[in-house]
């Protein structure tokens, strides 16, 4: 069986041959668990002036904060496999 780092490259390999695009809140979650994923708990400023989508993208991932990125991994990787499924 492949190790979770393996598996985790193949979901998001994966992920760029949904038929169609998931809704921007299924996205931004997804960006979320990768980013805390690779890199765990957030280490980059949040961003300021008029930026929302840069913004979402910050509070995403520092909701994340604490999950470990096996963790985080895993739930990528159910994520993935629930949108390929449908």
């Amino acid at each position: 069986m492949p190790d979770m780092q393996q598996r985790f490259q193949q979901a998001a390999s994966d992920l760029k041959t949904l038929p169609s695009k998931p809704d921007s809140l299924t996205l931004l979650k997804l960006y979320a668990l990768y980013k805390q994923g690779c890199l765990g708990d957030i280490c980059v400023e949040r961003p300021q002036g008029f930026d929302p989508v840069g913004q979402a993208k910050y509070n995403a991932w520092a909701e994340l904060r604490g999950l470990s990125p096996d963790q985080a991994m895993g739930q990528y990787i159910e994520m993935v496999q629930s949108l390929l499924s449908r």
